[in-house]
């Protein structure tokens, strides 16, 4: 009889991470206009983290170019010495030895520069990731219900890896050209301003075609990241739901939906690396037709007596140098955007603020277990025309059993959610032992509950990491009493490894009843004073729910209980059973009370209970 999100959410104005997950939903159409570099200054606070790691890859960042632009220096000194050896008969073998170091130099640093940049930049990463998913885990229910989980899976994922590619390889690829390309213009200016100063006359002509191009690379760039996006999301909701997609026989459907949109999102990449290609072949093109130009006018100064020869080799080199570092800068530039644009929708996840927040002042929760609903009226994000609640109340004391009964969509399953404050309501207040829970630490909150829902998910591991989820803390002896206490430790201990048996995926190597029993059992090791069961044995086989429902029944006893459920035995053992319909309190009382009355809960009862209710 408990609502599902879908059934129940109702509302219109969508709370601060429903807002932000619209936003991000909606801003694939805008990205393209929006999307700059600045996304990638993010990145500066993780680098201050590891200055150490940032200093030693800058200096042999410094120390590769150096040495790559000595180079040009050695083959000077040796073409002169080979010119004058011409006259002298003076051995070059000096000179070959020069060069040989050089490049022993260049070697060794550049090994230690691709050493700790991509060391830097894999800790970055890293950093990023752990921080990227922590925060994840902050957002509100309203966030998802707006977002797809295998989008939101996505950017941690691929965006990331594409952020990854650029601190690893491309940024550093980017800056040793760059200041190849700066110290090769200043060496080229000693060696010919007039040469240069043609140069830099040609580097504009150049350059500002390929940034030209580069825009509408960027917006294609952006849209096939969207559209992998978009693709994952389709099959993150397929393969959580692959038993329904299999039982309706939807698997072609399935993949077929997939497809599409893997080759939505592959000619756009396709005209992306036709662009980029183009792009690519035009700079080569210029790029090398300029230098040939220089070096024949150099050519031509040298024959004149105007440059040494030596001198000119050193240009020629110096302007290959050059000319290979723009050239590689504009390939690495699409990676730049590309990992910008990765950057910034990482950013809206974390720019993403949830709703439900502590407050400044945070008030202490005791540990009593009284609830109290005042007038509360709620509306899910996005469903304000249908309120989950209106004017609800309800007051429940230390240690009583109430029930929550009514049709479906009544709102008690929202009443479980604003008690856990995943939602807070738009007018009246929810407390927990007096105070607001609006008041109140959320993590405090939840602290002070336990839940036991109609489909408890289980996780990834064993049972102790499955119990022990309910409080880690726990010792292994308070483990094996919680299962027990669920009626869960006989068909723990059958299993091959007992209590340490790995589960798989959701643990759905166990029944839904077994699956149930140690969620229980999870909820159970928790000792918190107010317990929240959600239908929790509606997975039960009567036998099994007979036996959960004496464990149940011991775990009440001091507790503050609030069930949902529609099974008879957990109604008549109620104090107190409240009927709700359409988000209200229609009726209470106990089940003969009720059922004496003949209204809500007697046409319920006797719909669902038949004979029995009576």
């Amino acid at each position: 009889m408990s609502e599902s999100p879908a059934e129940s959410a109702q509302d219109g104005r969508p709370s601060a991470g429903a807002a932000l997950a619209q936003e991000i939903t909606e801003s694939a159409g805008r990205r393209g206009r929006s999307r700059n570099l600045k996304a990638l200054g993010q990145l500066l606070p993780y680098v201050a983290r590891h200055r150490l790691d940032s200093l030693a890859a800058l200096v042999f960042l410094l120390a590769a170019a150096s040495a790559n632009l000595a180079l040009s220096g050695a083959l000077r000194f040796l073409v002169e010495h080979l010119t004058a050896a011409g006259r002298s008969g003076g051995s070059v073998d000096p000179w070959f030895w020069l060069l040989a170091g050089v490049a022993v130099a260049l070697g060794l640093f550049s090994a230690l520069r691709y050493f700790f940049v991509t060391k830097l930049g894999e800790r970055i990463v890293a950093d990023l990731r752990k921080g990227v998913y922590a925060h994840i885990l902050t957002l509100d229910p309203a966030f998802f219900m707006q977002t797809r989980t295998g989008e939101v899976l996505s950017r941690l994922t691929t965006d990331i890896q594409i952020v990854e590619g650029l601190l690893t390889t491309s940024v550093s690829a980017s800056l040793r050209n760059l200041i190849v390309l700066i110290g090769a213009l200043i060496m080229m200016l000693v060696v010919s301003p007039k040469l240069t100063g043609l140069v830099l006359l040609i580097i504009p002509a150049v350059v500002a075609p390929i940034f030209l191009l580069a825009r509408p690379l960027r917006k294609l760039t952006t849209a096939t990241q969207d559209q992998f996006a978009k693709a994952v999301g389709h099959a993150g909701e397929t393969l959580d739901a692959l038993e329904t997609v299999q039982a309706f026989g939807r698997e072609a459907a399935a993949a077929a939906r997939f497809g599409d949109a893997v080759e939505t999102s592959f000619r756009t990449s396709l005209r992306r690396m036709t662009a980029r290609a183009f792009m690519t072949a035009f700079a080569i093109m210029l790029i090398f037709g300029g230098v040939v130009g220089v070096f024949w006018l150099g050519v031509h100064s040298a024959l004149r007596g105007e440059l040494s020869w030596g001198g000119l080799f050193q240009f020629a080199f110096l302007a290959v140098f050059a000319a290979g570092a723009v050239g590689t800068l504009g390939e690495t530039s699409g990676d730049v955007l590309k990992a910008a644009g990765a950057m910034e929708r990482i950013s809206e996840l974390l720019q993403a603020r949830p709703g439900i927040a502590p407050p400044t002042l945070v008030q202490a929760l005791p540990a009593i277990g009284a609830i109290r609903f005042d007038n509360v009226t709620f509306a899910y994000p996005g469903r304000s025309e249908t309120p989950a609640l209106q004017g609800f109340d309800l007051d429940v004391a230390p240690g009583e059993r109430v029930a929550l009964v009514g049709p479906s969509g009544a709102g008690k399953s929202t009443v479980f959610r604003l008690l856990l404050r995943f939602y807070d309501p738009d007018q009246g207040t929810v407390s927990v032992d007096g105070i607001d829970l609006r008041q109140a630490d959320p993590a405090q909150v939840r602290d002070r509950m336990a839940l036991v829902a109609q489909d408890s998910p289980l996780f990834s591991g064993s049972a102790v990491d499955n119990i022990r989820f309910g409080r880690p803390q726990a010792d292994v002896s308070e483990v094996r009493l919680a299962a027990r206490a669920a009626q869960a430790e006989t068909f723990l201990d059958a299993l091959p490894e007992g209590f340490d048996t790995p589960l798989g995926e959701r643990a759905r190597g166990l029944s839904g009843g077994q699956r149930q029993r140690l969620a229980i059992a999870r909820a159970l090791i928790r000792h918190a004073p107010i317990l929240l069961l959600d239908e929790a044995t509606s997975a039960l086989d009567a036998e099994n729910e007979q036996l959960v429902q004496l464990a149940l029944d011991e775990a009440m006893v001091g507790r503050t209980t609030l069930v949902i459920a529609h099974r008879l035995a957990t109604v008549l053992k109620a104090d107190r059973i409240v009927v709700m319909d359409e988000g209200r309190v229609v009726e209470q009382g106990t089940h003969d009370e009720l059922t004496a009355r003949g209204g809500l809960y007697a046409r319920l009862a006797a719909l669902q209970f038949g004979a029995a209710a009576r």
